[in-house]
């Protein structure tokens, strides 16, 4: 059974830095796809970045490069969102999903596996 672990969330105060973590379980994590995904109150699940089986070749949603970092680690089976200068907008609960599509992967209808998320809060 493949199970997506996310941990990291916290209250912090703006311009603060965090770093959210993924496990992963169940699933060959480095024939996947991995993906970060947010979603706050009254709004639609938002992509973040993805990052692909390598690790070589990642993509963010444009608003957010340069504060966010994704990673992985292969031989841990996790992925990593590094995140800096938080503001506000940023708070959500964030989830992390795994497909193994290498396209299309801003679409969450390219992941087959979701974590259950990581609440984010982020104080002005």
């Amino acid at each position: 059974q493949v199970h997506l672990v996310e941990s990291g969330g916290a209250l912090v105060q703006a311009g603060d830095s965090l770093r959210l973590s993924c496990a992963a379980s169940g699933l060959p994590f480095s024939r996947y796809a991995m993906g970060w995904f947010r979603q706050a109150p009254g709004k639609e699940r938002e992509f973040v970045a993805c990052i692909n089986w390598t690790g070589f070749s990642t993509d963010y949603v444009d608003s957010l490069k340069g504060r966010f970092t994704i990673s992985r680690d292969n031989t841990k089976n996790m992925v990593y969102l590094q995140m800096i200068a938080l503001k506000p907008d940023d708070a959500a609960v964030y989830y992390c999903a795994a497909g193994q599509k290498s396209w299309g992967l801003r679409n969450p209808n390219s992941y087959e596996y979701w974590g259950q998320g990581t609440q984010v809060t982020v104080s002005s």
